[in-house]
């Protein structure tokens, strides 16, 4: 198939480039030339602007996927692509949008004929190699149309041992993507996924936390243990039942540096925890784990433990944030157009 990307951060270069490689032909735009130009030099279509990009597609109906921070410059750049397109193309919004807005968006843009998807992508930095997963909200009609881009970006069933009793489920789910529901159930389950991503996170920062510190003079001598911080996470890999891949990428972290000293501690939230309580309390659901979880991220930008930069480590691992490099409570910073990697 033929595709439009914008944004090409470090997730929308990647979607980029995965689709190239199962053989989809992807028109690319961004602000930054020069992250047209890598585009281009693999095998893309660059385009200079949204109104070449949407020429630039041959294929009708037409697709356009944005990746790029929720909010203002999503919002700015759906509306002027909605411009240009026809009825019965279709908008992607593959970042981290808020689900009301997707809600908002897809009536506007029913007005024009123009199809409206939200799909929250999971997968960070790694995706390239390991695929994204994926969770889509819209029309049935073009979700089923995009069908093979999202198949190609998903990991597929790899070595994950299948589920027992979904003989007669969608198979989608165990290649790493589904349809969730109409527009902006995508986004919805995505934003719930990276609420819990926050307790997960905070779950494992406090329990690393507790085990450096059993070295403490506040203890008795004889209750003092100088505990092999890196050695315990690696175990913990092979064979425990807090096995994650949240904890491999802080086992690699604690291998390179013991201390976490590169990390300092100042753990920035991307919006969707701070939406997943909104929702909670929307619904009545008690949700003490996850609400706590965010109120840590804040009491990290005031005062710094290990655990924090834990927290620290993990999100760089994933997703390759830098703490103090993004706006609060949205991801990047909104002077630029480089989609953030979502969590």
């Amino acid at each position: 198939m033929q595709i439009g990307v914008v944004g090409l951060g470090r997730m929308g270069g990647n979607i980029s480039r995965r689709l190239m490689k199962s053989g989809h032909q992807c028109v690319v735009f961004d602000v930054d030339a020069k992250a047209r130009a890598a585009l281009a030099a693999e095998g893309a279509t660059p385009a200079g602007s949204l109104a070449d990009l949407v020429k630039a597609l041959g294929d009708k109906p037409r697709a356009v996927w944005l990746m790029l921070p929720a909010g203002d410059i999503t919002e700015k750049t759906a509306l002027s692509l909605g411009a240009l397109l026809e009825p019965d193309d279709i908008i992607v919004d593959g970042g981290n949008s808020f689900y009301k807005d997707d809600i908002r968006r897809a009536k506007h843009f029913a007005e024009m004929g123009i199809r409206y998807v939200d799909c929250g992508t999971s997968g960070g930095v790694w995706g390239l190699d390991r695929g994204f997963c994926m969770m889509i909200g819209g029309p049935k009609d073009a979700v089923d149309h995009l069908d093979p881009i999202f198949a190609a970006l998903a990991p597929g069933l790899g070595n994950i041992p299948r589920t027992p009793g979904r003989d007669n489920s969608d198979p989608r789910a165990e290649q790493g993507y589904i349809h969730a529901g109409p527009t902006g159930a995508g986004h919805f389950v995505k934003m719930v996924h990276n609420g819990i991503e926050y307790g997960l996170m905070q779950a494992y920062a406090e329990g690393f936390d507790i085990l450096r510190n059993k070295d403490s003079k506040a203890l008795p001598q004889d209750e003092r243990f100088e505990l092999n911080i890196p050695d315990i996470a690696e175990v913990w890999r092979r064979g425990s039942v807090v096995a994650s891949w949240l904890l491999d990428l802080g086992a690699a972290s604690l291998a390179k540096d013991p201390q976490l000293k590169k990390f300092s501690g100042f753990v920035q939230d991307s919006g969707e925890g701070r939406w997943t309580v909104e929702a909670a309390i929307e619904e009545s659901v008690p949700a003490d784990v996850l609400s706590t979880a965010l109120y840590a991220r804040f009491r990290s930008r005031q005062e710094h433990t290990f655990g924090e930069k834990m927290l620290s480590a993990m999100r760089f691992g994933f997703g390759g944030h830098i703490e103090g490099h993004e706006a609060a409570g949205g991801g990047t910073k909104p002077d630029t157009n480089q989609a953030h990697a979502a969590e």
